[in-house]
């Protein structure tokens, strides 16, 4: 019987790359791989995962060009606007996680808008890293339970994972060729698969996704034990 991951991680890497080797600007890459997200997101809905998260943008990124981050944000608020009525439609739920304060305050509301208005979808969440690192979001979940007024012999690992933006992790997927998760989820996926492609974001197909979770359906996860 095929194991099908509650939650799936996944960085799509290799946009930049893809548009340089075909002579297209940058921003095609990001546009590209951004429609690739979406057409990643209804083939999982398809397959019964019940969570989604994209690495979609890093707390790193913000060191490149700003027209290149410019090109970048305003697709994303097309993907929280314009698309968000066929997420709605198809029953997904749309969560920003990240550190929200160098974001364009018209990428926060526009989030805030998707969020309340797919907040009772249950069919699949996405979770949309943006302005995302794995470091900050451990280190906003210890700031909210040193508020909380938790002791030190409440602190666990359980209270720390309540704390996070992301339930624990099954399978974490990157494309590009690289070989680490790049301070993505770093918690939540201490005992996930992982999958690397030497393929570029953009060329993501669905017989990929096939051979990938056909792969982890046979992988036996023991958890140290």
């Amino acid at each position: 019987m095929k194991k099908t991951p509650h939650h799936i991680a996944i960085l799509p890497d290799g946009n930049r790359r893809w548009a340089r080797e075909k002579g297209l600007p940058i921003s095609e890459g990001h546009k590209k791989g951004l429609e690739t997200i979406k057409k990643a997101a209804h083939w999982c809905r398809g397959k019964g995962v019940k969570i989604l998260t994209f690495f979609v943008f890093s707390t790193e990124n913000w060191n490149r060009p700003k027209k290149e981050i410019d090109y970048f944000m305003s697709f994303i608020k097309q993907a929280l606007t314009i698309d968000l009525k066929e997420f709605a439609d198809y029953g997904i739920r749309l969560k920003l996680i990240g550190t929200k304060e160098r974001l364009p305050k018209s990428i926060i509301k526009a989030g805030d808008r998707a969020e309340k208005a797919t907040k009772n979808n249950k069919k699949m969440t996405i979770n949309l890293g943006l302005s995302y690192g794995g470091k900050a979001e451990i280190t906003e979940a210890v700031k909210n339970i040193v508020k909380s007024g938790a002791s030190t012999k409440e602190i666990n690992e359980e209270l720390i994972s309540d704390n996070l933006w992301t339930p624990d992790l099954d399978l974490v997927i990157r494309t590009g060729g690289e070989h680490r998760i790049s301070n993505f989820l770093i918690w939540q996926a201490a005992y996930s698969e992982l999958f690397f492609l030497k393929k570029y974001w953009p060329d993501f197909s669905e017989r990929d996704l096939d051979k990938i979770l056909l792969d982890y359906s046979g992988r036996e996860r023991r958890f140290g034990r």
